[in-house]
């Protein structure tokens, strides 16, 4: 039987760390940031992380 894919959007869009977690990139900070309060792309900032109830169906695209 063949190998299964990976889902190549997936490759491009997550990344699993050493400890297991799968960063990941912000949503809403691409374009139009004129418009949004500096407090807000602040935050929008630092790494995120996957939820907990979505790192199994991530897992399982990135395999």
């Amino acid at each position: 039987m063949p190998k299964m894919k990976s889902v190549s959007g997936a490759l491009k869009r997550f990344k699993v760390k050493k400890n297991g977690s799968i960063k990941r990139g912000a949503a809403f900070r691409s374009h139009i940031l004129t418009k949004m309060t500096q407090k807000r792309k602040r935050n929008l900032r630092g790494p995120k992380t996957v939820a907990s109830v979505d790192v199994n169906r991530v897992k399982k695209m990135l395999a």
